[in-house]
C-alpha cells in the first residue's frame, strides 16, 4: 500500500544499522521531494548500547520531528525495542520485530504484527548478518511503499560515501530478501 505520510521508528542496539536504514528512508525520501525528518537518540554506549531513529516522510509540511504515540511503523531489531515502542504505535499500525533476537510476540491485537528472522536471512542468504537492517526495510518498503526501492539504492552512496559503493550489491541483494520473505508471510496471511 503506497502512503503519504508515515511516521517510524527504528530501534535496536548500536550497531544493528537502525540508524543507517533510517537515514537511507529519509534521504529516499528527499530524492522524491517528499518532506523528511531523522532524529537520531542514542543510549549510553553507541556500540551495543539502545538506539533509535524516529523518521518522518510526508508530502505534508512536518511540524515537529517528535514521534510520540503516533508512530505508524515500528522496526524492532530487538527485544527492548519491542517492549519500549510498541505502545508507540497507532490503532492498525505496523510492527516489524527481528525474530531472531526476539522470541517474544507483541501484545496488542490492534497493530499489524510481522516476525521476520532477519540475522538467520542474512546469515544463510548473504553470508553477513550486518545486512539484517536491510532485509527488515527491504521488508518494510514491501508493505509501506512511502518511498521506492530504486531511491533507496541511489540514496545508499550519498549516505555511505563513495568508498562503500562495493557494498551496494550486498545490501540491494538484502532488500529483495526482505522484499521476498515479507511476500510470502503477506500471502499466508490472505
Amino acid at each position: 500500500m503506497v502512503k503519504n505520510n508515515e511516521a517510524i521508528i527504528f530501534s535496536g542496539f548500536g550497531g544493528q544499522g537502525v540508524m543507517s536504514i533510517g537515514k537511507l528512508v529519509a534521504y529516499s525520501g528527499m530524492l522524491e521531494d517528499k518532506e523528511v525528518s531523522w532524529l537520531p537518540s542514542y543510549g549510553p554506549e553507541m556500540r551495543g548500547g539502545t538506539a533509535n531513529c524516529s523518521v518522518l516522510v510526508s508530502t505534508d509540511v512536518i511540524g515537529s520531528p517528535i514521534i510520540t504515540n503516533n508512530a505508524t511503523s515500528v522496526i524492532a531489531m530487538n527485544l527492548p525495542s519491542l517492549k519500549k515502542f510498541e505502545s508507540s504505535l497507532v490503532k492498525d499500525g505496523l510492527l516489524l520485530v527481528n525474530s531472531s533476537l526476539v522470541n517474544e510476540k507483541a501484545q496488542r491485537d490492534d497493530i499489524r504484527s510481522y516476525y521476520i528472522p532477519a540475522n538467520e536471512l542474512a546469515l544463510e542468504k548473504c553470508d553477513n548478518v550486518k545486512v539484517a537492517n536491510m532485509i527488515m526495510l527491504g521488508a518494510y518498503l514491501e508493505i509501506n511503499q512511502i518511498v521506492n526501492k530504486e531511491s533507496v539504492l541511489n540514496a545508499f552512496v550519498k549516505v555511505f560515501g563513495e568508498n562503500k559503493r562495493n557494498l551496494l550489491p550486498l545490501n540491494e541483494k538484502a532488500l529483495e530478501i526482505g522484499s521476498e520473505f515479507i511476500k510470502k508471510e503477506l500471502q499466508n496471511v490472505k
